[in-house]
């Protein structure tokens, strides 16, 4: 389910115009699910996909130890790519019973 949601991720994303970098970005630091470029900036992404809200909202299952791992494998990618002026942010896009909802500035280490 996850990766079918992240391809629907990554179409709304180009429909909106962003510029898609990588996906499924792993290091031994952690993963990232969508690596895009909205103007000028760089936008880390998770994606959450869920059939029902069970268990709460899509975005609340990106906690504290989940945002602080997204930020080093950032910056890792930041480095790895001589990117580290880049400005950039954090989002999650969340697919619930088939409607995305695309929160920006999600989340802030």
């Amino acid at each position: 389910m996850g990766r079918v949601g992240e391809k629907r991720a990554v179409e709304f994303l180009k429909k909106k115009g962003f510029k898609i970098l990588k996906t499924n970005y792993k290091t031994v630091l952690g993963e990232i699910d969508i690596i895009a470029q909205d103007n000028e900036v760089i936008v880390f992404i998770e994606v959450k996909t869920r059939t029902s809200d069970v268990f709460g909202a899509p975005a609340e299952a990106v906690d504290k130890k989940k945002q602080e791992k997204y930020y080093k494998t950032a910056t890792y990618y930041l480095q790895k790519e001589k990117k580290l002026d880049s400005e950039c942010r954090f989002d999650v896009i969340e697919i619930e019973n088939g409607q995305i909802n695309h929160i920006f500035n999600a989340f802030g280490v």
